[in-house]
């Protein structure tokens, strides 16, 4: 692992000696083209030059001296005119990577006393969230106390407030990341929580507290852990499924395996599952999304985007901060990559259960299939306030089964529309099931007594579905079978086929794309009597782009005129895929 370390310092010190020249005389910092500056940027400055001096002990760094820009970024972010829990946690934390002693930390000596007492003040206030913003809350918690700021530590009781709203949130002992808790929203937040606050208490200068909470915080990171390799697809693509995946999918996934192995949560047979997952997640990131020439991190450009939240200089400090952690824990893990990944079947197919209750259910459902390199990821959560295509209950597989970021399409799912209400059979189920079918094809099978609009909520009284999604031998088969509780007429259904590609240079040869003939889409049963419009190019719409790489073409399957459909009759859509599966460099 010490070959993976250097290589994690070497690239963070390229990523941050290409961005620190954005970081302005009073702190800001420089937005790139086209985009627009985050409230919290400095804070993920400070965070990842923090990191950079716990990994390296360095003072300086491309000419610049790190102890100043860092108390520039802190003092920015102390006194923003808008309050934010996460730039504030993340200053803080990258405040005690410096030392976690007032008097011995020569950051904490160049800050201001107007700046000091400002940050007294930032530590203390604490909006009281229930989504990820809590694992902020962990983090200023840990260095108000840390600091000497407060006698009182309160970092125990702000864990157990976040494990507390898991618990009651969540059957299946996963993060939902909804603020009232009331939706199922189970995406790659939760990750970032457990990883985030696994940090912070590295930081803290209490070693007792850490050493009695880890545990709690176990029993639930384990949950995430114990995915990851199933995740974790042939070329190395990790999470991609929910807001916010792309490169963060690759950065979050490492750490959390990284800090795992740190503390010996994995067992030793089960290491060379993660050691080869490992490599493989790092290898997907590092030809992905790193410009190897320019030294920087590409999230969007003319062939991929990401969401509007995320920067390019967010991103480049974020990765230069996971870079320097990965480099202090390889080394700690000690030991090599190059061992084989055992012996496993070549094909599995589970469904992880997030929540379940008498109303609804949550989960994932994970298929892979080795011997062609497949590996789908079929969520049932809820959407987020802006619906995208990223929540939507299709298998997502860049390259084969793609989507745009940022966009709604009804991508391999039939949406129906009566009047004002449009449908879709995603988000949520009931009576979930998953098992084995013919010719050892893995199924998963729920339903909706209610039917779903497209914005998450129920569309009560108006009909029900079930949803049926097979895979084995290559091939893919959905089902959905819709039924009405009174005589309505639907205005029109379409589904829509979405025909993406890979990066044209930052991509594996190994990556997934679709070969020449396609995804050999075919309608086995519909009672819908739609038909298939003709291909739409979009290959040059900015607003239609990919995490990994850009979409070209949509079809769509539709009926645009009234169907009256009638109590007591099914109405069945089934739709089967043969993905032709070929290699970026085929």
């Amino acid at each position: 692992m010490h070959n993976f370390s250097d290589q994690c310092l070497d690239l963070a010190r390229a990523l941050l000696g290409n961005n620190l020249k954005h970081i302005n005389e009073d702190g800001t910092i420089t937005p790139a083209t086209n985009e627009s500056s985050r409230i919290d940027e400095p804070g993920h400055a400070a965070l990842a030059i923090g990191e950079f001096f716990r990994a390296t002990g360095e003072v300086e760094l491309a000419g610049f001296d790190l102890f100043d820009l860092s108390a520039r970024c802190i003092t920015h972010q102390a006194f923003s005119e808008e309050a934010s829990d996460n730039g504030m946690a993340y200053a803080a934390l990258g405040l005690l990577s410096f030392g976690a002693s007032k008097e011995r930390n020569p950051v904490w000596e160049r800050l201001l006393d107007p700046t000091r007492e400002q940050l007294d003040e930032c530590l203390l206030t604490r909006t009281e969230r229930k989504d990820h913003y809590q694992a902020f809350n962990v983090a200023k918690s840990v260095a108000r106390f840390s600091f000497g700021l407060t006698k009182k530590d309160d970092t125990g009781k702000v864990i157990d407030r976040f494990v507390d709203h898991l618990e009651n949130h969540s059957s299946g002992g996963y993060f939902n990341d909804d603020e009232t808790g009331q939706t199922g929203l189970f995406d790659i937040y939760g990750l970032l929580s457990f990883v985030f606050i696994r940090q912070a208490l590295q930081l803290h200068a209490n070693v007792h507290l850490k050493d009695r909470k880890l545990p709690k915080l176990r029993t639930f990171a384990e949950k995430y852990i114990r995915m990851i390799p199933d995740m974790t697809r042939q070329d190395g693509l990790g999470w991609n499924y929910g807001r916010s995946v792309g490169a963060y999918g690759q950065l979050h996934c490492i750490s959390m395996i990284l800090q795992a192995m740190r503390d010996q949560w994995i067992a030793p047979e089960k290491m060379p599952l993660y050691l080869d997952s490992l490599r493989r997640l790092f290898q997907y990131f590092f030809v992905t999304y790193l410009d190897q020439d320019k030294g920087d991190l590409v999230i969007r450009d003319e062939e991929r985007n990401t969401v509007d939240n995320h920067t390019t200089r967010i991103a480049n400090f974020d990765a230069a901060r996971y870079l320097c952690q990965w480099a202090r824990l390889a080394r700690v893990i000690g030991g090599s990559l190059a061992v084989p990944a055992p012996n496993r079947s070549k094909t599995g197919g589970r469904f992880v259960i997030f929540d379940k209750s008498h109303k609804k259910e949550n989960g994932l459902f994970l298929f892979r299939d080795e011997n062609i390199g497949v590996q789908y990821q079929l969520p049932l959560i809820s959407p987020t306030p802006t619906i995208t295509c990223d929540n939507l209950a299709f298998p997502h597989c860049p390259g084969l089964f793609d989507w745009p970021v940022n966009r709604y399409l009804p991508v391999m799912l039939p949406e129906l529309t009566f009047g004002d209400t449009t449908i879709i059979p995603s988000y949520y189920g009931k009576n979930s099931v998953t098992g084995i079918g013919l010719k050892k094809s893995f199924y998963l099978r729920f339903e909706q007594p209610d039917l779903i609009k497209t914005d998450g909520t129920f569309a009560y009284g108006l009909g029900s579905c079930s949803v049926q999604w097979s895979f084995g031998d290559g091939k893919i088969t959905s089902e959905f079978i819709f039924k009405v509780k009174n005589q309505i007429s639907m205005d029109k259904m379409r589904l829509a086929l979405v025909i993406g590609a890979p990066h044209d240079s930052h991509r594996l040869g190994t990556t997934l794309r679709q070969g020449p003939e396609g995804l050999r889409a075919n309608v086995e049963i519909d009672d819908f009597q739609a038909q298939w419009g003709s291909f739409e190019t979009v290959t040059e719409d900015s607003s239609f782009r990919g995490y990994s790489g850009n979409i070209h073409y949509i079809q769509y399957l539709m009926r645009d005129h009234p169907l009256n459909m009638r109590p007591g009759q099914q109405y069945k859509l089934v739709m089967s895929y043969h993905p032709d599966v070929a290699f970026a460099d085929e």
